[in-house]
């Protein structure tokens, strides 16, 4: 299997959102050709000023691509774009690479596969751990799942976008580790606000309180930069709430399926969904604010 070459190799893009955007705009950078599109077909056009071109619809980039990479919302809209007589497999050629990068449930990533497989495309799930800022710098973590040949064939790509990537498995098993890796974020996410609310509820500072959780060794890396812009009150979306939720729904649902018990994560999403009923375009970290605001309607109930 020959390597993904920036120079020989043409990449489309499909989803250029919150984390698709920065992901094609560093592979534009490192010298890869690149179509985008987009559903808003301005988001596309912003790639253009980095080398980029627009397609004017999915069956159009993925005739004219070898490696199609996908950044989607849910489960449903990375569906039907791959499925249908205009959908990428219809129109791809045999042979071609299929990279979907979508937080879906792992059923989802084997079904494509299958799919792939009947039009000669093989297909890998890659999942992204990491932040906007974290994408914007190229220091994603990826998680994937596949044929692991193809899998080192597209580290060329993996490379301008990440700072280390790890083959996990067969298909699905990209996307199982990225609801892993997101439980303990919602998790972690809340357990700092309960924290937080309960150090503000005891005297302390606020500023201050933020300020040294930050240098202590219980909070994670992903967590930091959250702390740093919840001093100032900065909520807006890095990884907003309805996504959060979203996950948190797929991850139930494959615990479900595992008779694995989640209580924690339960506990967290019931917040989030609390918080998310006030702004879904809120990041997650906004959690913070609704268990302050819980610590303070409390206070006044007691007094």
């Amino acid at each position: 299997m020959s390597p993904i070459n920036p120079e020989k190799n043409k990449l489309g893009f499909v989803g250029i959102g919150y984390m698709g955007r920065p992901i094609a705009q560093r592979l534009l950078e490192a010298g890869f050709k690149l179509t985008a599109y987009d559903r808003d077909r301005s988001k596309a056009e912003d790639l253009i000023r980095y080398g980029g071109t627009v397609a004017e619809n999915v069956s159009e980039l993925s005739t004219g691509c070898d490696t199609v990479l996908s950044c989607l919302p849910t489960d449903e809209a990375v569906l039907s774009i791959y499925g249908g007589p205009d959908g990428v497999f219809a129109n791809a050629h045999r042979g071609s690479l299929v990279i979907d990068m979508s937080t879906v449930y792992p059923e989802t990533s084997q079904q494509l596969s299958r799919l792939g497989s009947e039009r000669g495309v093989d297909v890998l799930d890659v999942t992204i751990s990491g932040s906007t800022p974290a994408a914007e710098r190229g220091l994603l973590t990826l998680f994937g799942g596949g044929d692991q040949t193809r899998f080192a064939a597209a580290e060329s790509i993996f490379r301008a976008i990440a700072r280390s990537y790890f083959y996990l498995g067969p298909n699905g098993s990209g996307a199982t580790m990225k609801l892993v890796v997101n439980a303990l974020l919602g998790i972690g996410m809340q357990a700092i606000a309960e924290a937080v609310a309960l150090g503000e509820k005891a005297g302390l500072d606020r500023h201050r309180l933020l300020e040294v959780l930050s240098y202590t060794a219980v909070v994670a890396p992903a967590h930091l930069g959250k702390l740093q812009r919840a001093m100032n009150g900065d909520y807006s979306p890095q990884f907003p709430l309805r996504l959060m939720n979203k996950d948190f729904g797929l991850i139930f649902n494959l615990a479900a399926s595992l008779g694995v018990r989640m209580p924690a994560a339960a506990a967290a999403f019931e917040v989030n969904a609390r918080q998310s009923d006030l702004g879904a375009e809120q990041d997650f970290s906004a959690v913070i604010l609704q268990m302050e605001k819980q610590a303070h309607l409390i206070q006044e109930s007691v007094g």
